[in-house]
This record gives structure tokens, C-alpha cells and sequence, in this order.
């Protein structure tokens, strides 16, 4: 009974994670396909550079609560069938991974940020004080926000083992920054060459 739930959880935090906000407002509001604009990412920095401030942020907000509803979501279920409570955390990353690779958009979506971002905040607020912390700092200076948030994934990462986190969550953190690393290697190249766009609508 315990795998068949777990796999509902994974399977939950993947399809809730797998919405794509940017392409829901896009096409609802503007009447735009964002893949087909700018970088073509089903993301907040993207949707704000092609639909303006207010999508961007929007779709940000939306894209964070993923990890939110679902951790909240599989806590529940984990409490009412006595499973492991860290069930939460490789819940959380499938749950970016589907926001990164969404099933209902041609598994290419977003590069995982907003929802990363949030699953600090869920799980540990003192990680999420300093990933943001990080984040603003590097694009107050930078102006990238791909640079901003490889560094600030890192930050927490390495703040990890001294803040709280459970091994299953520290763990987690590591995969979430591979994932995030992985998603900007195309700007991690730009930034490289110095061809990277900074953000202006921010």
C-alpha cells in the first residue's frame, strides 16, 4: 500500500508541477504563445519580457506555488497513511522536474527558479532568506537572472547542512541545483561570451 501511495504522490507532484502558467496566461490573456517569443521559455523572466511586468510576475507567483500546493498536498496524504514525512522532498523535485520538463506543453517548460525558489521558502525558511538574499544581490549587480539564480540554488545548497536539512533534503537541494544548472547552460555559454540578455522590466 505504501509504494502504491508514493507513487500517487510522484505522480500527483508531477502533473500539478507540469501546469504551464506562462502558456495558460499567454494564450488567455494576450492571445500570445510564448514559446514562439523571446527565448521561447515557459517561464516568468520570459513571459515578463514578451507580455510585460505584470504576466511576468504572474507567472512567477503561479509557478511557485507548484512546489507549495504540492508538498501541502503530499504532507497530507503522507500524515493521514503514516509515510515517511520526507516523502516531501524528492516530491518537491519531481514536482520541478515537471515544471522544467511539463507534460502538457512538449515536456519543454520552465528552467525550475519560481519553484525552486518556493520549496526554500516551504521548507526552510532560513535557506529561502538566503537563496533570495543571494539571488537580488547577483542581479542587482549582474542584471542576469540566470546567473542570480544558478548562484542562489548554490547558496542554499551549501548552507544546507547547517540549517536544518534533513540528508533526504539535502539531498533533494543537490539534485535541484544539477536540474538548475543543467536548464541555464545555454546562458551559462552566453554569459561566457557576454552575449547573455540582461533583465530590463525587473
Amino acid at each position: 500500500m505504501n509504494i502504491l501511495i508514493t507513487i500517487v504522490c510522484f505522480l500527483l507532484s508531477y502533473l500539478y508541477g507540469s501546469v504551464p502558467f506562462a502558456l495558460v496566461i499567454g494564450k488567455l490573456f494576450y492571445h500570445t504563445d510564448v514559446r514562439e517569443k523571446g527565448s521561447g521559455n515557459l517561464g516568468g523572466t520570459n513571459a515578463g519580457r514578451v507580455l510585460g511586468k505584470k504576466a511576468g510576475f504572474s507567472v512567477i507567483l503561479l509557478d511557485a506555488s507548484k512546489c507549495i500546493v504540492a508538498i501541502a498536498i503530499v504532507k497530507m496524504i503522507a500524515s493521514h497513511f503514516n509515510i515517511n514525512p520526507d516523502i516531501i522532498y524528492p516530491c518537491a523535485f519531481i514536482c520541478i522536474l515537471g515544471h522544467c520538463y511539463p507534460i502538457f506543453a512538449g515536456f519543454k517548460g520552465g528552467k525550475g527558479v519560481s519553484s525552486a525558489i518556493a520549496y526554500a521558502l516551504y521548507t526552510n525558511w532560513i535557506g529561502f532568506i538566503i537563496g533570495v538574499c543571494v539571488f537580488m544581490i547577483t542581479l542587482k549587480i549582474s542584471k542576469y537572472v540566470s546567473l542570480s539564480s544558478i548562484l542562489g540554488s548554490i547558496a542554499i545548497l551549501i548552507a544546507s547542512p547547517f540549517i536544518g536539512y534533513s540528508l533526504s533534503g539535502i539531498f533533494t537541494n543537490l539534485c535541484i541545483v544539477l536540474l538548475i544548472v543543467y536548464k541555464h547552460r545555454s546562458n551559462i555559454e552566453r554569459i561566457k561570451n557576454k552575449t547573455e540578455n540582461k533583465v530590463s522590466w525587473l
